[in-house]
């Protein structure tokens, strides 16, 4: 038996198992723009979570697409761009704010959900799709997953909690992966910690349809252990794993990464003359990236080192906002997306003509109260 309702491009549905417990199931159908988040989705998304964590009927909840093509393309930029453009020099952009702060809060709690919540990232990944992937308590990667942070091509940064998971990857991976928007896959994932689980795309129907059967508890500890259980009986066999370029080139970016600042970083990254393809691929994204980006992903590092979950999400609010007030997220964007003609006009041009004075305006926070003062 199955419940459900459709909120424009977010399917909420209920699915009975037996002794009357309940699978919650959040489905993304917008495939046209591979799933990508607009706030009428992360409102969905969230509302459903909410109801649910109260619902003693329900004992695990799933977050998957409709298609195997992309679990979530990330957030839905050229929308972000329209409202900055129409309406240049405010700050905080109302939409913006309005998007980032509802974004975060929704990742906010699905880091710290206390039901099992399964994610099936299979196909693309990105931005905003990691966002809600990352803080998930069990995440599915399969031979199609394609996740990446590409922030740097458009004049952003990591966000999402991008700040928490970069920083918390083996060795000096996340800083690399920042800065460049290397693509990982299933492998990666696992290694960097972005994934739990590796099977394949086509048995997520069985893997459903397994949950649906199986004998949950009303206790959420029990269902966390009930449904681990449960992925690691039908994983696939790690010999069907592809090759991890992150692994695979661990020695090579702790070498390219080891420089005390990050204008030796970035020209070593840029020097690369291996044989990777993989690395050279990375190294001609920051390459053309912006410098703006580049230099907030260093920046992030210091700053949230020693910071809580919940003041990473404050922190990025405030920088994403920035984002929206300076130039180069509506030219990246339109560079990229809109006109991609791939030929943005960084403003600065470079790292060498970014000063201190340029960075610290993207940490101000434009408001007296903070929006998320209430994470916790």
């Amino acid at each position: 038996m199955n419940d459900s309702t459709l909120v424009d491009t977010v399917k909420i549905d209920e699915r009975a198992c037996p002794g009357g417990m309940k699978l919650g199931i959040i489905t993304l159908d917008a495939p046209k723009s591979l799933h990508a988040l607009t706030l009428e989705m992360i409102r969905a998304i969230d509302g459903a979570l909410v109801a649910w964590a109260d619902d003693a009927s329900i004992a695990c909840v799933v977050l998957q697409s409709s298609t195997d093509k992309a679990f979530c393309a990330g957030g839905d930029v050229r929308s972000l761009r329209t409202a900055v453009v129409g309406q240049p020099g405010v700050v905080p952009n109302p939409q913006a704010l309005a998007f980032f702060a509802e974004e975060y809060r929704l990742d906010y709690r699905i880091h710290t959900y206390a039901k099992p919540l399964l994610v099936w990232g299979g196909g693309i990944v990105m931005g905003g799709g990691l966002g809600l992937m990352a803080g998930a308590s069990h995440r599915v990667v399969t031979e199609s997953t394609r996740i990446a942070m590409p922030e740097i091509t458009i004049g952003l940064f990591p966000d999402v909690g991008g700040s928490w998971f970069l920083g918390r990857m083996p060795g000096r991976s996340g800083l690399f992966l920042g800065l460049t928007g290397a693509p990982m896959n299933a492998a990666d994932a696992l290694f960097v910690g972005l994934g739990d689980y590796f099977m394949q795309q086509e048995a997520r129907a069985m893997v459903l349809d397994a949950l649906a059967l199986a004998q949950w508890q009303p206790e959420a500890q029990a269902n966390h252990q009930q449904l681990d259980r449960l992925l690691r009986a039908l994983a696939s066999a790690v010999a069907l794993l592809p090759e991890s370029p992150v692994r695979a080139n661990f020695d090579a970016i702790a070498a390219l990464t080891q420089a005390p600042t990050l204008p030796e970083v970035v020209a070593a990254i840029a020097a690369y003359d291996g044989q990777s393809a993989w690395l050279q691929k990375a190294a001609h994204s920051l390459a053309r990236g912006a410098p703006s980006s580049a230099a907030l992903v260093w920046a992030m590092r210091e700053r949230t080192r020693h910071l809580s979950l919940a003041q990473v999400f404050q922190l990025e609010l405030v920088v994403a906002v920035q984002c929206c007030a300076h130039p180069d997220f509506a030219e990246g964007v339109r560079a990229l997306l809109i006109d991609k003609d791939n030929a943005p006009q960084w403003q600065p041009a470079s790292l060498n003509e970014l000063d201190e004075r340029y960075l610290n305006e993207y940490f101000q926070a434009p408001w007296s109260q903070h929006p998320l003062v209430d994470l916790a």
